[in-house]
């Protein structure tokens, strides 16, 4: 027979370990986010501008596109009802 009491005492102890009593500790979570921001390998300007083009492009054509079939299909339907 297994001994619970036992099992999560130890659990208890772990999750007591990784958090500090106080809570989240807030200096440590910025120093953290600053390192891992400092990983981030930035767009350049031009590849910024080019991409963001493209991205309107693509929202405008498929907008358009979605905005002709439902005027394709509301006329289809008036022809019929």
């Amino acid at each position: 027979m297994v001994n619970k009491g036992a099992k999560s005492e130890s659990s208890k102890d772990v999750s007591n370990a990784s958090v500090p009593e106080g809570g989240v500790q807030i200096g440590k979570f910025l120093i953290g986010t600053k390192d891992e921001l400092s990983k981030v390998v930035w767009p350049s300007r031009q590849q910024l501008v080019s991409e963001s083009v493209a991205v309107i492009l693509m929202v405008t054509l498929s907008a358009s596109f979605i905005y002709l079939i439902d005027r394709l299909f509301g006329f289809i339907s008036r022809q019929v009802f």
